[in-house]
């Protein structure tokens, strides 16, 4: 399957944001990734699962969650990466440029968050229940999306690893509060980084499922 790669710039609440997009001919959807705290678009996990997506013939966003002048920042502080509004407000930016850009528009839309950036992404889904379809987490840290967690319609995978005791507990109490269809799927094995062989290749097959089949339906999202 062919699949062009275009880097893009996004506007999204006040701020200029870059990113990278990953087009396989097919137009199943588009997964837009909200990495983790201290981390970019150039994740190794998350990029290695929106190449395995676009070979699924999901399109992919990744994007970095704060500007150049902000990480730096965030560096010394490591106070911008826990800012869950924040980056809640940023993804749900993308949300719209994604819905809106040429590139991308009539795609249905599915959101990837891996650890902090699961809050934001369910804060995205419940802002935007006319655009979000299905939110994947990995390891994520979804109870921080408090409020905003009844809220969510989308259908939601949360990716949990084995080994990661706090987080599992910490997932049952989000999906608790969930307004939406929720699965929780634990990777025996896995530690928090899904840095186990095999591990992170069971997290992006289970991915590829939920959003083939939940970004495939037809209605009104």
């Amino acid at each position: 399957m062919s699949i062009v790669q275009q880097a893009v710039v996004l506007p999204t609440a006040g701020v200029t944001l870059e990113g990278d997009l990953l087009l396989p001919a097919s137009g199943a959807g588009i997964v837009v990734f909200a990495h983790g705290s201290g981390s970019s678009r150039f994740s190794v996990r998350n990029r290695q699962v929106a190449r395995y997506l676009a070979g699924q013939g999901l399109a992919t966003l990744l994007f970095d969650l704060l500007t150049p002048e902000e990480s730096l920042i965030d560096e010394r502080t490591r106070a911008l990466r826990f800012d869950i509004p924040l980056i809640g407000a940023r993804l749900t930016g993308a949300v719209d440029w994604v819905a809106e850009a040429t590139q991308t528009a009539g795609r249905p839309i599915g959101l990837f968050g891996a650890s902090t950036g699961a809050a934001a992404a369910l804060i995205a889904a419940a802002e935007r229940p006319g655009r979000v379809r299905a939110v994947v987490s990995r390891g994520g840290r979804p109870d921080l999306a408090g409020e905003a967690l009844p809220r969510v319609r989308a259908p939601t995978l949360l990716l949990v690893g084995g080994r990661d005791g706090q987080v599992i507990a910490l997932n049952e109490q989000a999906m608790a509060r969930l307004g939406a269809p929720c699965e929780l799927a634990v990777v025996p094995g896995a530690s928090h980084l899904f840095e186990e062989p095999g591990t992170l290749e069971r997290v992006q097959a289970k991915a590829a499922r939920w959003f083939l089949e939940h970004l495939a339906r037809e209605g009104d999202g």
